[in-house]
Formats: structure tokens, sequence, C-alpha cells
């Protein structure tokens, strides 16, 4: 801002403030209202508003811009994920035979299990193509024998270990594979 003769003007770092009365350069001499002249640089000293310069200043702004700009960005809720949860396996296989197919009518046991066990080898063979770390396959308790059958086809493949999926989860029937990726299948 320019000051000029007859501003008042407050120093930064004083508490000194008076009228311009001379300006030579950058030195400004002023008086304050005792009558004692005091030399400053210009980069010392602010020009005084007067309270209806402050008003004016107030009422013509826009408070809800300035709202605005001081107001803080929250950050989104994100969702905690415990340990547990995380490392859980995203990719799930459902092998009950009612919803592999629509209709069992007029299949025996050996075709389902069959249907079962396909399922199970081409899911099994995406995620190796895939690169997914886990899955789980579904095949309810019963009798045991999709199971043992499950069993034998994953141990067919050196990269693959499974074991008992998580119990409060799945319950007892689910077997959840874990998939490495550097070794040969």
């Amino acid at each position: 801002m320019k000051m000029k003769r007859g501003d008042i003007v407050e120093a930064l770092d004083d508490d000194i403030s008076g009228e311009i009365i001379k300006i030579s350069g950058s030195t400004i001499i002023i008086e304050d209202s005792d009558g004692f002249e005091y030399q400053f640089q210009s980069k010392e000293l602010v020009l005084k508003q007067s309270k209806s310069q402050i008003d004016r200043a107030l009422y013509d702004s826009d408070i809800e811009s300035i709202k605005r700009e001081k107001e803080t960005k929250k950050r989104k809720q994100t969702q905690k994920v415990t340990p547990k949860e995380r490392h859980a396996p995203k990719f799930e296989v459902d092998l009950h035979i009612h919803h592999l197919t629509d209709s069992t009518k007029g299949m025996t046991n050996f075709d389902m299990l069959n249907l079962q066990l396909d399922t199970a080898r081409g899911q099994l063979e995406f995620a190796i193509r895939k690169r997914i770390p886990k899955m789980v396959f579904i095949h309810g308790v019963g009798e045991g024998v999709l199971r043992q059958e499950l069993e034998t086809l994953l141990s067919r493949y050196n990269n693959v270990k499974f074991y008992d999926a998580d119990y409060k989860t799945y319950g007892l029937g689910a077997t959840e594979v874990r998939i490495f990726q550097n070794i040969a299948p």
C-alpha cells in the first residue's frame, strides 16, 4: 500500500501509532498523539484503519465465502477392517448342486459329483490364471464324499495348500485354498 503525508500509521514491532509528517525515500517520520517524532522504514509501518473502514470491509464482504474458505475439509470415514477380515478370501465358490444347475432331474449322484468337481476345477484354474491368492470352496457337511474328492483334486496341484475354512464364517462345510503363484503347477 502506498503511504502519504497525513495518513495514520502503526508500527509493526512497537506500540506506536501516529500521523506521517515527512517521507523521504523509504524513511518515514511520524508524530504520535503526544507530539513525539519517530523515524521508521516504510516496511515497518502499516496503515491504521478507521472504524468506518473496518465496518465497511466487514459488511461489504461475502460472509458465506469466508466461512467456506475457513471450513476444514472433513475426512471420509473409512470402514475399519480387522486384520482377520483383510486377509479373508473374497473369492467364494458354492458347490451345492442347486447353485450349479436348475434341475437335478435325470442326474445320478455320479453326474452331480462330476458337475461339482468340474466346477471346482474350472474355478481353481481361473483363480490361478487371475492370480487370486485365496479362495473358499463351500461344499457343505453331508456325508463328506464331495469334500474327499475336492481334497483329492486339490492335492494334485503343487502350488495349492488347502485347509478348513474359518468356522465362524462358514461352519464345517467349507475348504479354504491358498494359491502360491511362484511355484510351477
